[in-house]
């Protein structure tokens, strides 16, 4: 919880957004998995298979394996069963980011380039699966249910980001309108439009 005296929890804030996005991948169904999403040329299956190599490659991070190729790969199962798939990234993920996220213990993150603080770690993971869980359930014409204080967390950490070296992982920031809440300025920092529908979209080219 984000007080003024306290930093947010961001294990905790974490587990609230990929338990999130655990929901809206059970929403799915077989017409959903090549809809477009918010992710430049990702469809639905696409998303989803990311996210759950991410979750794997955390979690191995967080056991100090993270420097293993293997665990960053989307699993095997992914290809049968994605909605199980990412279930069990998700079960994978919680013990270890509970028992060693919050300290300085380093985590091998090889996507963006070395080891990071616990913390650290953990916010870039917060931020991504916040983000996703948007970009998700906007391709689903849903929106996330995602507390306050996860998009109060994911704009602080947004607002970190530096201009240089976005890509591929967000756009160019935008500007957010004066009266946008906290997660609605996330996304504009991330360079996604709060307003974007799948009905707007070109069928995309799954990857």
């Amino acid at each position: 919880m984000t007080t003024h005296n306290r930093l947010p929890d961001y294990v905790e804030l974490d587990r609230l957004a990929v338990q999130e996005t655990l929901r809206l991948v059970r929403m799915t169904d077989d017409k959903d998995w090549d809809r477009p999403t918010p992710c430049t040329d990702w469809t639905v299956r696409d998303l989803v298979a990311h996210m759950t190599a991410e979750n794997n490659g955390y979690a191995a991070a967080a056991r100090g394996e993270g420097g293993l190729p293997a665990h960053w790969r989307v699993p095997a199962a992914f290809g049968t069963d994605p909605v199980r798939a990412h279930g069990e990234s998700v079960a994978a993920l919680i013990v270890p980011f509970a028992e060693h996220g919050g300290g300085e213990r380093p985590f091998t993150l090889p996507l963006l380039g070395g080891a990071f603080p616990a913390r650290v770690a953990v916010s870039f993971h917060l931020l991504d699966s916040a983000v996703h869980a948007w970009d998700l359930a906007a391709a689903l014409g849903s929106t996330p249910r995602l507390p306050s204080a996860v998009g109060e967390a994911a704009l602080r950490i947004a607002r970190r980001i530096p201009d240089e070296g976005r890509a591929p992982f967000f756009g160019p920031a935008l500007r957010p309108p004066e009266d946008a809440d906290p997660f609605t300025a996330t996304l504009n920092l991330l360079g996604r439009d709060p307003h974007w529908s799948p009905d707007d979209q070109e069928p995309p080219r799954s990857l």
